[in-house]
């Protein structure tokens, strides 16, 4: 199951939203795929809670789950990995300007690898400069890091730009979580069928 065909990268940091975190990782296992949580170095990382409260105009954050990271940035080589995703909460806004993770970022983009964002995810690739005539989901507080990046803002549960998946909440989860996965599933099948034809084309040499 950790094989190329079946890893796929969650980005976080502290202050990743929980709910955003956690439930791509679990429709990934279900789905038969390995997410690997990459961020800043290998350690254990603050979770958050968001929610506008009954009464309040913003959101108000409260500590959530832990999460250990499986590999640092820096130790990350993205031809290893199926696809991406960035979680919500604080932490694109700290860990986007990551050398490392901007390489990551343009990696997926460029290779047209399944690649799925939601909320403040989108300041990742909006600051790698992957945005430029997406158009993407977000949250709408972050309309303005989208479009000034040169991307695209939707107000909708679920859009789909080529390999590209957003929703704006973790409100959207059950509307593009799932289109996300049917990408990462189209991109395993062609991946075990390019080594199937190269290993039947070995076996066939003389």
């Amino acid at each position: 199951m950790n094989s190329i065909e079946n890893r796929v990268l969650i980005v976080v940091g502290d202050a990743s939203e929980t709910l955003d975190t956690l439930y791509p990782i679990y429709r990934l296992q279900e789905s038969r795929f390995a997410p690997i949580v990459a961020a800043p170095s290998k350690r254990t990382y603050q979770m958050v809670m968001h929610e506008v409260k009954p009464g309040w105009t913003i959101t108000k954050e409260w500590e959530g789950y832990t999460l250990e990271a499986d590999v640092a940035f820096a130790d990350v080589d993205p031809e290893q990995y199926l696809g991406i995703y960035f979680s919500g909460g604080r932490a694109p806004e700290y860990i986007r300007y990551d050398e490392d993770l901007v390489r990551i970022t343009r990696h997926f983009f460029d290779a047209g690898k399944p690649i799925c964002s939601v909320c403040h995810g989108v300041e990742i690739p909006a600051y790698a400069d992957c945005v430029r005539g997406r158009r993407m989901a977000t949250v709408p507080k972050c309309r303005f890091d989208l479009e000034v990046c040169g991307g695209i803002f939707v107000n909708e549960p679920c859009v789909v730009d080529g390999n590209l998946v957003s929703g704006r909440t973790y409100h959207d989860h059950g509307h593009f979580i799932g289109k996300w996965i049917e990408l990462l599933m189209e991109a395993r099948s062609d991946s075990a069928l390019k080594t199937f034809d190269s290993t039947k084309s070995t076996d066939g040499a003389f």
